[in-house]
């Protein structure tokens, strides 16, 4: 308890710096592209602080420089689950299953509700949810079962569930009530609301990730410029951020560096890439990448990041060692990347088409596309399932 109130004063200490550093300087601020952190010298038995003092009941990391390092191999738990991508369509009421190797479209089904956004793996990996968020106050989950690709059952009533993340400890399921300016904790069994966490100065609340530790998480506001962090044990807003771009800004997902020094927020009109330090939460630069850039996922040896840039139909791909963008690659013929994730093996990556209602499979080894696939409208938060790791935190398949 005493080094979590010391790190929530630490972060106050360093966002208040930044701010009297900013107003003592009349002129514009120029954001620069952040440099590579520095090389660890912990042994290889021991974690570093910030991979330490863990939130009870998270599983531990199993690397002290690598919080996904877990995600090299499938976990026996979903050896029986079928190789699908499962693709919600959200201006259609209804999720595709693609087959992975094939490329086949193997089904189509009604969500169960409207505007289905994201398809999020449960926190133990046994079942896939569709977040229907509308109509608002009724909207809900539909559950799938990986292992035949089909519903699951009936839906679950769930207020507002525009996206769905879980706290590292499996203790909640943490529905991102976008409409509502809520993040609500769940039973994730009884899926009984405990909890509720009103962030009213987070327009738009949308994506986040978590600390190294589980403590803390950040999240964008997507309609108004702003990030907020919050105590994730105490369901607290510890404070709310403005990115550079200002109220204009469109921040959309975030991602924690392998090494947990690092959060990257995609900003979809300041067409790049945020970075703030994962300890203070302070800014510390900004990376062009291209127009329009929404989605981060990290390849599946923790050493490359990729980043769609929805409005010019590209991806960028960014490298933690070398601290920079290694290489640009534009679909044939164009397209609207937006949300996936990377196959099991760490060859394809799978992406919704969100304004051109279709998917696109492409193969990051050599760069060519695979395939594209018509689906649904308005295509979004896809799952590429199963994923290697030992649990979900959530969204379109975040493992850790």
């Amino acid at each position: 308890m005493i080094r979590r109130i010391e790190r929530v004063g630490q972060i106050a200490a360093a966002l208040l710096l930044a701010v009297t550093a900013g107003c003592a300087n009349s002129e514009a601020v120029t954001v620069d592209t952040p440099t590579a952190a520095p090389t660890s010298t912990t042994s290889p038995t021991a974690m570093p602080p910030h991979m330490t003092d863990l939130l009870p009941g998270m599983p531990p990391p199993l690397s002290p420089t690598d919080i996904y390092a877990a995600n090299r191999e499938l976990s026996p738990s979903v050896a029986d689950h079928r190789p699908l991508v499962y693709v919600p369509n959200s201006k259609s009421n209804t999720v595709t299953v693609i087959d992975q190797n094939t490329f086949q479209v193997l089904d189509t089904f009604s969500a169960g509700g409207s505007e289905p956004q994201h398809v999020v793996p449960s926190y133990d990996m046994q079942t896939l949810y569709a977040t229907n968020d509308l109509p608002i106050g009724g909207g809900s989950l539909l559950p799938i079962d990986p292992r035949t690709g089909a519903p699951a059952g009936p839906v679950i009533p769930v207020r507002d569930p525009y996206n769905m993340y879980y706290t590292p400890d499996g203790k909640f399921a943490l529905v991102v009530a976008e409409a509502d300016k809520s993040l609500d904790f769940y039973d994730p069994v009884t899926w009984q609301k405990l909890h509720a966490l009103a962030v009213p100065e987070c327009a738009g609340v949308d994506h986040m990730d978590f600390t190294a530790d589980g403590r803390f998480a950040l999240a964008s506001c997507e309609f108004i410029g702003r990030m907020a962090v919050f105590d994730v044990a105490q369901r607290t807003l510890i404070t709310m951020i403005d990115l550079p771009g200002g109220r204009g800004g469109m921040p959309q997902d975030v991602k924690l560096s392998p090494d947990g020094h690092v959060f990257f927020v995609a900003d979809m009109m300041a067409d790049g890439v945020y970075t703030f330090d994962a300890h203070t939460f302070v800014n510390t630069g900004f990376i062009p990448t291209g127009t329009g850039t929404h989605g981060l996922y990290v390849t599946r040896d923790s050493a490359q990041m990729l980043i769609t840039n929805r409005h010019e139909g590209s991806i960028s791909v960014w490298d933690f060692g070398a601290a920079r963008l290694v290489h640009k690659w534009f679909i044939p013929g164009g397209g609207s990347p937006d949300m996936g994730n990377i196959s099991a093996d760490g060859r394809v990556f799978w992406v919704s088409g969100r304004h051109n209602n279709e998917v696109y499979a492409v193969d990051i080894v050599h760069w060519k596309l695979l395939a594209r696939i018509p689906v649904g409208h308005g295509p979004h938060g896809l799952t590429v399932w199963p994923q290697p790791g030992r649990y979900s935190t959530g969204h379109t398949g975040v493992m850790r």
